[in-house]
């Protein structure tokens, strides 16, 4: 199965499985390649190639399972069962080894996958969508050298400011090609 014929199956999978639970905003529906797909999609612009992605609360696969179709080698945590369900359907279904599912915490995941993967900064990057304040994800990465690459909204600047209150870090923010937010690259730590 090509990447194409992937998102096609994901597309399917989604709306099947959102009919039951609420993984996205039904509105959104009708077009998953745009306000999904492609949204996701994008930070394949900035990532730098051959790093191991780790995506923060993964929901409905966003931006994960997206990154892993387009060839990265991705873990996607989430916390909550159900979401998790669909997460492991959707790693059968497109037939992604390339992707890891991790039922957990954020806090619970990080310590072990540093301490047993003896990463490094430039190992791995971090991605959410729709996850948490900044500020929130820096308190979980605080003490890791790390580079973030966040689909953030139009609010963004409130959520720098609040954040450089408390720590010190580099920025790049990129208009965001699917909508009125931005993509925020963050290096922390470095």
């Amino acid at each position: 199965m090509n990447s194409k014929e992937k998102f096609i199956r994901y597309a399917e999978i989604l709306r099947d499985w959102n009919s039951r639970m609420n993984l996205v905003a039904r509105g959104t529906l009708d077009d998953i390649e745009n306000r999904h797909f492609a949204d996701s999609a994008q930070l394949a612009d900035v990532l730098p190639t051959g790093v191991h992605v780790i995506d923060f609360g993964s929901g409905a696969g966003f931006p994960g399972v997206v990154l892993a179709i387009l060839g990265w080698h991705v873990t996607c945590i989430e916390s909550i069962g159900k979401k998790v369900s669909f997460l492991n359907e959707l790693k059968t279904k497109l037939e992604l080894e390339n992707l890891t599912i991790y039922h957990g915490r954020v806090e619970d995941f990080l310590p072990g996958f540093l301490n047993k993967n003896a990463k490094k900064a430039g190992d791995f990057v971090i991605t959410a969508r729709a996850f948490a304040s900044l500020v929130k994800i820096l308190d979980y990465v605080r003490g890791i050298n790390c580079r973030l690459f966040l689909l953030k909204g139009r609010e963004i600047e409130s959520e720098i400011a609040d954040a450089k209150k408390k720590y010190r870090f580099d920025y790049e923010l990129t208009p965001s090609k699917t909508g009125d937010g931005f993509v925020i690259s963050v290096r922390f730590g470095l």
